[in-house]
C-alpha cells in the first residue's frame, strides 16, 4: 500500500487503563487520508478516552498507534500536536476571560494569524468576526463551539479529533454546523475524526465509521451503509438514525 493510500491513523489493539479501569480493551481502525471519519457509539463506549490516548492525554497500556506510518504511542502531546493533529476536547477548551481575537491569537503558534486563513474561518463561523473583540466567556454555547473549531483549525493541520461538536445545541446551530464541516472538507489534505451523537450530522458529513462498544470496535465501514441499513443501527446503537434528525 502507497503511502498515499494507506490511511493517515491506524489503530491496532489499544488498551487504555486509567487508574484502575480498564477502558479500551483491544481497539482497532482506521481512518483514511481525506475524509470525515465518525467514532459512534452508546455513552460511556470508549469514544473520548480513544480520543484521548490518540492525542496522548492518556497513554495505551498496550497495543500501537501510528500515524502517517510513525508509531506516536508513547509520544508525550506537544510532540502529536507538532506533528499536525488538533484536538477540540468536548469541553471546549476555549478562554473565557480573554477576546475572541486574543483565543484565535494564542492558538496560532506558528506566528502571526495569516489572513487568509482568518478570513475563511470567519466564512465559516460569521459570529467570531461580530464577536471579535469580546470576552470569550459571553458567547452563546454554539458561538464557543465555534470559537473551539477555529482555534484548531487557526492554522494547517493534518489530521482533527473533535469530541461532540453539537452536543447542546439548537437544531439551526447544528445545520450552520454542518455546512462548516462541508467546507472544512473539501480540502483534500484534510482528515477529521468526528465523535458526534447527533445522527443527522453523522449521516450528513461521515465518509467512514467506526462504531465502538464496551471498550471495542465493533462494526467499521462506509457511513453510508450503516445510514441505510435500520437493522444495523439497532443491532450496534440501540436505535435507528431516523429516529434522531
Amino acid at each position: 500500500m502507497s503511502s498515499d493510500t494507506a490511511p493517515l491513523l491506524t489503530l491496532t489493539g489499544v488498551n487504555t487503563h486509567i487508574g484502575p479501569y480498564h477502558i479500551l480493551q483491544g481497539v482497532d481502525f482506521a481512518v483514511p487520508r481525506g475524509s470525515l471519519t465518525m467514532l459512534l457509539g452508546r455513552n460511556g463506549a470508549g469514544k473520548t478516552t480513544t480520543l484521548r490516548t490518540i492525542m496522548g492525554l492518556w497513554h495505551a497500556s498496550a497495543g500501537a498507534v501510528r500515524f502517517d506510518g510513525a508509531d506516536i504511542t508513547a509520544w508525550a502531546t506537544p510532540d502529536i500536536a507538532q506533528a499536525g493533529i488538533a484536538y477540540v476536547p468536548e469541553n471546549m477548551g476555549i478562554f473565557a476571560d480573554l477576546t475572541v481575537r486574543d483565543n484565535l491569537l494564542l492558538a496560532a503558534r506558528s506566528g502571526p494569524i495569516d489572513e487568509t486563513r482568518l478570513r475563511w474561518i470567519f466564512g465559516l463561523f460569521p459570529a467570531l468576526e461580530r464577536f471579535w473583540s469580546l470576552a470569550a466567556g459571553v458567547l452563546s454555547g454554539g458561538q464557543k463551539q465555534m470559537l473551539s473549531i477555529a482555534r484548531a483549525i487557526i492554522e494547517p493541520r493534518r489530521l482533527f479529533l473533535i469530541d461532540e461538536p453539537t452536543k447542546g445545541l439548537a437544531p439551526a446551530i447544528i445545520a450552520n454546523m454542518i455546512e462548516a464541516f462541508r467546507e472544512l472538507k473539501k480540502n483534500p489534505d484534510t482528515t477529521i475524526l468526528v465523535v458526534e451523537q447527533n445522527f443527522l450530522f453523522a449521516k450528513s458529513l461521515g465518509d467512514a465509521v467506526a462504531v465502538m462498544d464496551n471498550g471495542r470496535v465493533v462494526h467499521a465501514g462506509a457511513m453510508a451503509a450503516l445510514a441505510e441499513d435500520r437493522g444495523l443501527q439497532q443491532r450496534l446503537l440501540g436505535l435507528s438514525l431516523d429516529q434522531h434528525q
